[in-house]
């Protein structure tokens, strides 16, 4: 899953030696500092994966929440809120994708400071071969069985739960 040469040690782990040595505890650091660069591992992969497709994880995701929506179409507004980013983030995707073709951006007709976006028949077709080129890789998690995915979604919930109501 790396790029480049692969270390000797574990440089996380040789983190953690030290800050325990040098600050105390440990275990926290060492957690966080590992989904930080499993992020980039995985980020890494879904880059290769997509790049056929000219498209990035952050647009990936605009497109295919697009494909979920009930009418086939969002307000940007949504689309931010739905994806937890600043709306200059989804500004940005949805100017690239609209350049590429693979997405409509429809002022409404209500409400003019609303803007709708929803995929084209070419970014339909785009997402159904992006999506399986993911599916491919597993995304990038290969290396875990089902019970792992799963008891590590239930942990890694635990951490996001500031971001949702139950």
């Amino acid at each position: 899953m790396g790029d480049g040469e692969r270390l000797p040690f574990d440089p996380i782990e040789r983190a953690g030696i030290l800050w325990e040595k040098h600050v105390g505890d440990a275990s926290s650091m060492r957690v966080a500092t590992s989904i930080m660069r499993v992020q980039q591992l995985l980020l890494s992969e879904f880059d290769r994966a997509l790049k056929p497709f000219d498209l990035t994880f952050a647009r990936f995701e605009v497109m295919r929440l697009l494909s979920f929506s009930r009418e086939g179409r969002l307000p940007l507004s949504v689309i931010g809120q739905r994806l937890m980013v600043h709306p200059t983030s989804v500004t940005n995707a949805i100017d690239r994708l609209v350049s590429g073709g693979l997405v409509d951006r429809t002022p409404d007709e209500a409400d003019r400071r609303r803007v709708y976006a929803s995929l084209t028949p070419k970014g339909q077709k785009v997402l159904t071969r992006a999506t399986k080129a993911l599916m491919d890789i597993d995304f990038g998690l290969e290396v875990l069985d089902t019970a792992d995915r799963e008891q590590l979604f239930k942990v890694l919930r635990t951490v996001r739960a500031g971001d949702f109501e139950e």
